[in-house]
C-alpha cells in the first residue's frame, strides 16, 4: 500500500511542476494576474507534493519505542505546512488583485499558447485529482488528500483564470484581476477545509460514524453485554481502538476469551487495518439465579462446591453445600476455609441468609492405581448386574473398570437408564448401586457410574 502511495505522490509531482513552468511561462507572456496567480498556486503545488511525497515515505515506517502508533501523523503535519502555504498565496494574490482593482487593469496580450496550457492544466488537474482522492480514500491518506485538494483548486482556479483572459478580450480590463480576486477566495476557503480536517487529526478527533459503527459490531457480539468504554484514533489509513466491555461476571475465563477474540474477529472484518486491545469488565446481570451467584462467590475464592441447596424460609434463604478443601488440612484450617466461604456468600446474597457448609476432604494429588485380575473384576460385575435386575430401571451395566489404589479400591463403570428420566431420579438410582456395591465389597474406597441414554 505504501509503494501506491509513494509512485501516486511521485507522480504528482511532475504533474505539478510541469503545469508550473507552463503557467509561468503563460503568465510572463500575457501580463495576466489571474494567470500569475494560479502560476504562483501551481508552483505551491509543487512545493507541496514534494512535502507529500516525503510525508508518504516517513509514513511508511513502522511502530517503534518511540512511535508506537507509527509515524502516520506525519502527513497530517505535511498537510497543516500545505495549508499555511495556500493562505499565504491567498492573501498575495488578494492583495494585487485589490491593487489593479485601484490603480486600472494592466495591458494583457492573450494568446493561443495561454489558452492552450490553461485547457491542458485543467484537463490534466481533473485526472490527478481524481486518481489522488481515489488513493487517498483508499489508503486514507491525509497527504494524498490535501494533495488532491490542490489540483481540484488549480482546476477551479485556471477556470477562473479562463474566464478572466476571455472576459479581458472581450473589452472587459477588469476581468482579470476579479478572476484572480475570486482565485484567492477559493484558495482560501480550500485552505480552510484542509486545515479544518488536519488539525481534526492531529488532535485525534475521529468520525462521529466510525465510533458509533465499531460499537455497534461489537455490541452485537454474542455475550457482550455491553460497550462500557472506547476510544478510538486514525492515524492514516490505521486505525487504533481500545474498548472495554462488559461481560456476564459468571462466565468461565476461557468462555470471556472466546468472547474478546469474537469481538476482534468481527471488527477487522469491517477495518482489516484496525489494530484493538479489549479489555472485559465483569457484571452483575438481574437475570442471575441464586445458584449462579453462589457458584460464582466460589469460583472467584478458588473453592470447589456441591451438592447446593437452597431453601426459602419466610423471607429468607437457608443455603447448605457441600465444600472440599485439602484433606491434609487440619480441621482448624478447614473450618476457617468454610467461615471465609459463608461471609462471602452472606456479602453477595445480603446478610438475613443462612450458609451452612459441609465439609469433606479433596484430594489433591493423583492416586497411584493398577488394574485388579479379571476375577475380582468379573466379581464386582456380578454384584452390579444383580443389583440393576433387582432395581428394574438401571440396564446393561458395562465397561466395568477396577482399580487398586493405596486407600483400597476404585470403581468406574458404564450404565443405561431411560432417557425421559429426570436427572434427579436417576442420580438416586445410581448412587443407591453404588451405595450397594460398596457394601458388598468394603475395601472399594470409591464408585463412579456413568449414566448414559437407553436407546
Amino acid at each position: 500500500m505504501s509503494d501506491i502511495k509513494e509512485q501516486a505522490a511521485f507522480n504528482s509531482i511532475l504533474a505539478s511542476a510541469g503545469l508550473a513552468a507552463a503557467k509561468f511561462g503563460a503568465a510572463f507572456s500575457t501580463g495576466s494576474l489571474g494567470l500569475l496567480s494560479d502560476a504562483l498556486h501551481a508552483l505551491l503545488d509543487v512545493g507541496a507534493t514534494i512535502m507529500t511525497y516525503f510525508a508518504v515515505r516517513i509514513s511508511a515506517k513502522p511502530a517503534d519505542e518511540h512511535h508506537p502508533y507509527g509515524h502516520g501523523k506525519v502527513e497530517a503535519v505535511a498537510a497543516l505546512i500545505e495549508t499555511g502555504l495556500l493562505f499565504v498565496v491567498a492573501a498575495y494574490v488578494a492583495v494585487e488583485a485589490l491593487g489593479r482593482l485601484r490603480t486600472g487593469a494592466h495591458e494583457l496580450t492573450p494568446s493561443r499558447i495561454a489558452y492552450a496550457v490553461l485547457v491542458i492544466s485543467i484537463g490534466v488537474d481533473i485526472v490527478r485529482s481524481r486518481s489522488l482522492l481515489r488513493i487517498a480514500k483508499e489508503t486514507r491518506s491525509d497527504a494524498l488528500a490535501a494533495d488532491a485538494l490542490h489540483f481540484s483548486s488549480d482546476l477551479v482556479s485556471s477556470a477562473l483564470v479562463l474566464l478572466g483572459l476571455i472576459a479581458a478580450q472581450m473589452g472587459y480590463p477588469q476581468g482579470d484581476p476579479l478572476a484572480a480576486a475570486g482565485v484567492a477566495i477559493f484558495i482560501a476557503i480550500a485552505g480552510y477545509r484542509l486545515g479544518k480536517r488536519t488539525i481534526d487529526t492531529l488532535m485525534d478527533a475521529v468520525p462521529a460514524d466510525l465510533t458509533d459503527s465499531i460499537r455497534n459490531i461489537a455490541r452485537d457480539v454474542d455475550g457482550v453485554v455491553s460497550v462500557e468504554s472506547l476510544r478510538v484514533r486514525a492515524v492514516g489509513h490505521e486505525v487504533f481502538a481500545e474498548l472495554a466491555i462488559g461481560v456476564a461476571r459468571t462466565l468461565s475465563l476461557d468462555r470471556v476469551d472466546g468472547i474478546k477474540a469474537d469481538v476482534i474477529a468481527a471488527l477487522t472484518k469491517t477495518y482489516p487495518n484496525a489494530t484493538l486491545t479489549v479489555t472485559t469488565t465483569p457484571m452483575t446481570l438481574d437475570d442471575e439465579t441464586v445458584l449462579e451467584r453462589i457458584l460464582h462467590v466460589a469460583a472467584v475464592m478458588r473453592q470447589p462446591v456441591h451438592h447446593v441447596t437452597i431453601q426459602r424460609i419466610g423471607e429468607r434463604l437457608s443455603v447448605s453445600l457441600d465444600m472440599e478443601v485439602d484433606g491434609r488440612l487440619s480441621l482448624k484450617q478447614g473450618h476457617q476455609q468454610t467461615i471465609d466461604l459463608e461471609t462471602a456468600i452472606e456479602r453477595e446474597l445480603g446478610g438475613d441468609v443462612e450458609v451452612e457448609t459441609h465439609l469433606e476432604p479433596l484430594e489433591v494429588d493423583a492416586l497411584d492405581g493398577v488394574d485388579v485380575g479379571p476375577d475380582e473384576t468379573d466379581a464386582i460385575s456380578r454384584h452390579l448386574k444383580r443389583f440393576i435386575r433387582q432395581d428394574g430401571v438401571i440396564q446393561d451395566v458395562h465397561d466395568v473398570r477396577v482399580r487398586r489404589t493405596p486407600g483400597g479400591l476404585v470403581v468406574n463403570f458404564h450404565c443405561r437408564l431411560p432417557a425421559d428420566l429426570p436427572v434427579r431420579e436417576m442420580h438416586e438410582l445410581v448412587d443407591t448401586l453404588e451405595r450397594a456395591v460398596r457394601r458388598e465389597a468394603p475395601d472399594i474406597v470409591r464408585v463412579v457410574g456413568h449414566a448414559e441414554p437407553l436407546q
